[in-house]
């Protein structure tokens, strides 16, 4: 006898969230929740908005008392856990203070809560500053901000020291994110530490998805439109009275990646050697040009190949983390992709899903 085919993953995972507040569970929250959205990227900032009934036991509608807003289940700067997937892969997703509530009163609709919450780089968003810095790498400066706001910091990021850094009326999160794209690092937040790394250094688990299983839907890009060939920054160094000049190429990316056709080798072949000349900022040491370049560079070729899907709901499934995507087809099969950005969702309708993007520096050779 031939076996039967394994059953296919259930298209709906209707397990509701599970929501703490303050550190106690609620459920009447997981009762009430017609809607949830929680999502971060690699610039930093997870949010969460979610939607619930305020009609129900104990309340007769808007002449009467309406659920979650006065006070008992949650309230403006009350602390939010949220957990989703099944009782044995149930994980949190998001941790942070509730920094909004809204009421919808709909016509003929039943009365909605909207409760919005920001995890602990909400501070930095907040606080906008004119400050100087002085003998300091990005990652000493993001050690600096969180000392400031009362958090532990996981700053590591390889990176120039600087003489003086200027922080001209931005917000800390802000000043943060453009350090960090200067590095190519990373910048978010669990519970309250405020982590400054290098790409890859998240400690998030790899995970193989399948089209047609995991894998609801997905799309795929290669695209030469933003590649370069090479990245070029200048400036002036006036302790050596000497001009700057460094530049990154393909290889830069190539370290990264274990085989198949980088963006750049690609552009070069069919539009023709491009240099990008950075001029947004102006290096005045050899090591800032050169770590700027590189960082450029790698931003660039990272991001040749993106793809942008759709699971049944993968709690596991966060930014930073390492994905195979299979039956996918031949030139975006494979390893390689890097998670940038990730949306979880639930709703009574379609349950529990999460939506990502992921990129990866390279095509696979055509067979």
């Amino acid at each position: 006898m031939t076996e039967p085919a394994p059953a296919a993953p259930p298209a709906v995972s209707a397990v509701s969230p599970a929501f703490e507040v303050g550190g106690t569970l609620v459920r009447d929250l997981a009762r009430d929740c017609v809607r949830l959205e929680v999502a971060e990227g690699v610039e930093g900032l997870r949010t969460l908005r979610a939607h619930f009934l305020a009609v129900g036991a104990g309340a007769t509608g808007p002449q009467g008392r309406l659920l979650h807003l006065d006070g008992s289940t949650l309230d403006l700067g009350s602390t939010l856990k949220v957990a989703l997937g099944p009782p044995s892969a149930q994980r949190y997703v998001f941790e942070g203070v509730v920094s909004a509530l809204e009421l919808v009163l709909g016509d003929g609709e039943p009365p909605l809560v909207l409760v919005h919450a920001e995890d602990a780089l909400m501070r930095l968003r907040m606080t906008r500053r004119h400050r100087t810095y002085r003998d300091l790498t990005d990652a000493g400066l993001a050690r600096e901000v969180a000392r400031e706001h009362g958090l532990a910091a996981d700053a590591d990021a390889p990176g120039p020291r600087y003489d003086v850094v200027q922080q001209l009326n931005q917000s800390d999160l802000a000043f943060l994110r453009e350090r960090a794209r200067l590095i190519q690092a990373e910048l978010w937040a669990t519970g309250r530490t405020l982590h400054f790394r290098a790409r890859g250094s998240r400690g998030a688990p790899a995970q193989t998805l399948v089209h047609g299983s995991q894998l609801l839907s997905v799309r795929f890009a290669a695209d030469l439109a933003h590649q370069r060939s090479e990245v070029v920054v200048t400036g002036y160094d006036a302790d050596r009275r000497a001009g700057i000049d460094e530049r990154a190429g393909p290889e830069a990316v190539e370290a990264e990646t274990a085989g198949g056709r980088v963006g750049a080798r690609l552009l070069a072949r069919a539009l023709g050697p491009a240099t990008s000349l950075r001029v947004r900022e102006t290096a005045l040491t050899a090591a800032e040009a050169e770590a700027w370049a590189r960082a450029e560079m790698l931003r660039r070729g990272r991001r040749f190949v993106t793809a942008a899907g759709t699971t049944n709901g993968s709690p596991d499934l966060v930014v930073g983390g390492r994905l195979t995507l299979r039956s996918v087809g031949g030139p975006f099969e494979g390893e390689g992709y890097y998670v940038t950005r990730v949306r979880h969702t639930f709703d009574p309708e379609r349950g529990f899903r999460t939506r990502f993007d992921a990129e990866r520096p390279s095509l696979n050779e055509v067979v």
